[in-house]
């Protein structure tokens, strides 16, 4: 069943009004109609199968029933990225989201190509907040994934006083062989867990970063022998957390 965030105001006791561009989606893309239902998921109550009543520029539904549904990860998870060339960063967020992030915060990393001034930032992480709501109701999340402002390197840094772990993925672990092993970090985390992660940009992150990670407390870790991708790194993090957490 189609899911829809709706926002705390437009609930009432027993009924949901949804607005702006759900309402081209309800009636457009999948063609629904009074009497059609669909699944609405209030910000703090979570998600309840509702039926539309009133169909036009705005869609006002009456709640069938409250839905009782565990499709959140058991630890939270802060997903920090330099930000990439093209459309790496966004595709960081879709998956990321399928995949049980619980945060995203963009990273002008010291080797990221890519610059956001003043004025393009605001926009980015508007684009980057609406595919983080698509993708949540895709993967039937109860939750929509934040997205925060761009970081700095003392931002980030800054990150290990607020979670109970905070790792860097640097890819000299996976050419090292005394490495730490990953599974070791994933076995030590306990459901109810704050984790941050950052991964580089392209090129990797530089000496002085790396530096300032192990000042700060951070941990090294490798994600397989084999270097990936900036956009293939946090899936395979977070995969592997959900393996462990979730299914094994």
């Amino acid at each position: 069943m189609q899911r829809y965030f709706i926002d705390a105001p437009y609930w009432s006791d027993t009924s949901v009004t949804i607005t702006g561009d759900d309402v081209h989606h309800i009636s457009r893309v999948m063609r629904m109609g009074e009497g059609d239902q669909l699944t609405a998921v209030h910000p703090v109550h979570g998600p309840a199968v509702c039926k539309i009543d009133i169909l036009s520029e705005e869609i006002v539904c009456s709640i069938i029933h409250w839905i009782e549904e565990d499709r959140e990860l058991p630890v939270k998870v802060t997903i920090a990225a330099g930000l990439g060339k093209g459309d790496k960063l966004e595709q960081i967020v879709q998956k990321g989201t399928e995949l049980g992030a619980f945060s995203f915060i963009p990273y002008q990393a010291d080797r990221s190509v890519a610059k956001w001034d003043g004025k393009k930032a605001p926009k980015k992480i508007q684009r980057l907040e609406k595919i983080a709501k698509e993708a949540g109701e895709q993967s039937e999340r109860t939750v929509i994934p934040s997205v925060s402002g761009l970081h700095s390197l003392k931002d980030i840094t800054g990150l290990k006083e607020t979670h109970d772990w905070c790792f860097f993925a640097h890819a000299e672990e996976a050419r090292s062989e005394t490495r730490r092993k990953f599974s070791d970090a994933l076995h030590a985390i306990r459901p109810g867990d704050s984790i941050a992660v950052i991964f580089g940009p392209e090129g990797g992150f530089s000496d002085k970063e790396v530096e300032a990670f192990k000042e700060a407390g951070f941990l090294s870790i490798r994600l397989g022998p084999r270097i990936l991708r900036m956009e293939t790194a946090p899936l395979y993090f977070l995969s592997a957390l959900s393996y462990v957490l979730e299914e094994a």
